[in-house]
Order: structure tokens, then C-alpha cells, then sequence
């Protein structure tokens, strides 16, 4: 009764088609960086991403940044020109994957659904389209599942269900901790997809690339120094005697 309560509400409605569509653009630009072996350029994606959300939790949400946060970003923006120098051409997959899913947290920083209905209400934004996309496929013979062997039709099923887990935990530690938080949280998936690049797929990782990361990951080490930092500095709540 709630979630038909949620989708008849026009603005919710409309929430839900942007950050589906979004999530949608982050999935297809992620999973072909993948297939064309360029993992570690969509690990740059997110690791870009912690340092957009700081930057949207404070042009959009009004959250203080700090001196060494700033400096972060800076950092971490003098990393990306130095990788788009070197690649001679932006890296647009890493900026696609940062930019699209950025953009979903603060939406759904924003919303004031439900982790679980508001991903319900994207899906069924994106179902119609991705329905299309599955027919049109298979009508031009380019189909995958249900025209091969049924272990693929089930690992690719399988997939959805492992991606749609992580997306509850994020939207709902999107409404209830600071976006600057949320993106101090992010560099765990960034680090693993890096290393499975470079060490397990054996992509080539040399020159102005190998400056850029390094640039990267030291304004995400003073970023995480310093957040680290301030909560400690933080004066803890008084509990009060039983």
C-alpha cells in the first residue's frame, strides 16, 4: 500500500525515472569498461567519485568542507588531467562512472523513500526500456539470455541480484550519513576492481597513468587522514547514567 501510495506521487515518479536512469547509464558504461578491458580506468571512476560526492554534499546540500578537504579535490583533479594528458583524450568512462553514480547518491541523499521502495520504483522505471532492449535483441539474433546454455542465463541473473544488494545498503546509508561520509566509505570497491585489473586481467598500467593513480590516491589518503582526523576530534555524546 505504500510503495502504490509512493508511485502515484508525480514528483517521486520523477525522482525515481532520473535515478534509475543514472543507475542505468552507470550499469551500461561499467559492464562494457568491463568487456573492453578497461577495468582500470572505470576503477578510476570510482575512485573520483567519494571526492564529486564531497564536492555535491557542499555546492547542493550546504555541508561544510574543510581546508584539506578542499586540497583533496584539488589533488585529485590536477590526477585527472595529468591521465587525461597521457591518454591524450578525458578519460570519459572514469568521469562517466563517477559523474552518473555521484549524481545517484545526492538523489537519493535527497528522497525520502524507503531504500527498498526506492529501488523498486527505479526498477520500474527501467523495466519497460530494458524489456525493449531484450526483445530487440533477440529479434535481430544478438540475444544472450534464453539463447544459450542455462549456467550463463543463471550467472547473468545471478548478477542482478548481487548488484541490486550493495545499491539497498548504499541508498540507505545515503539518507542517513553525510554525503562527505558516504564517499570517505567508497574506496573499498574502487581499490578491489584496480587490483583485479592489473593483476588478475593483466591490463597495462605504465607512465602517465601510473602518475595519475599516484596523484589520486594521495588526495584520497589526505582526505581520509583528515576525516579520520576530525572524528576523533569530535566531542563524543555524554551517556547518561543508568
Amino acid at each position: 500500500k505504500r510503495l502504490m501510495a509512493e508511485a502515484h506521487n508525480p514528483r517521486i515518479r520523477r525522482n525515481a525515472l532520473l535515478s534509475g536512469s543514472l543507475l542505468a547509464v552507470n550499469w551500461l558504461v561499467y559492464v562494457w569498461a568491463v568487456s573492453a578491458d578497461q577495468v582500470v580506468e572505470s576503477s578510476l571512476g570510482y575512485f573520483i567519485n567519494p571526492l564529486l560526492s564531497v564536492v555535491l554534499g557542499v555546492l547542493v546540500l550546504g555541508e561544510h568542507m574543510r581546508r584539506l578537504q578542499w586540497i583533496a579535490v584539488g589533488l585529485a583533479t590536477v590526477g585527472v588531467i595529468i591521465l587525461t594528458i597521457d591518454l591524450g583524450t578525458l578519460p570519459w568512462v572514469a568521469l562517466a562512472l563517477a559523474c552518473t553514480f555521484g549524481f545517484y547518491g545526492l538523489i537519493r541523499k535527497q528522497s525520502k523513500v524507503g531504500s527498498l521502495d526506492g529501488l523498486s520504483l527505479e526498477m520500474a522505471a527501467m523495466a519497460p526500456l530494458a524489456l525493449m532492449a531484450v526483445l530487440l535483441r533477440g529479434l535481430l539474433g544478438e540475444g544472450v539470455v534464453g539463447f544459450h546454455d542455462p549456467g550463463r542465463d543463471a550467472l547473468l541473473l545471478g548478477a542482478g541480484v548481487i548488484t541490486a544488494a550493495p545499491l539497498l545498503l548504499f541508498a540507505s546509508a545515503a539518507r542517513t550519513i553525510a554525503l562527505s561520509t558516504l564517499g570517505l566509505l567508497q574506496y573499498i570497491a574502487p581499490t578491489i576492481q584496480f587490483l583485479l585489473g592489473v593483476v588478475v586481467f593483466g591490463e597495462d598500467w605504465s607512465g602517465g597513468q601510473v602518475l595519475g593513480f599516484i596523484v589520486i590516491w594521495a588526495a584520497l589518503a589526505v582526505f581520509a587522514t583528515e576525516g579520520l582526523a576530525f572524528s576523533r576530534r569530535r566531542p563524543r555524546p555524554v551517556t547518561p547514567p543508568v
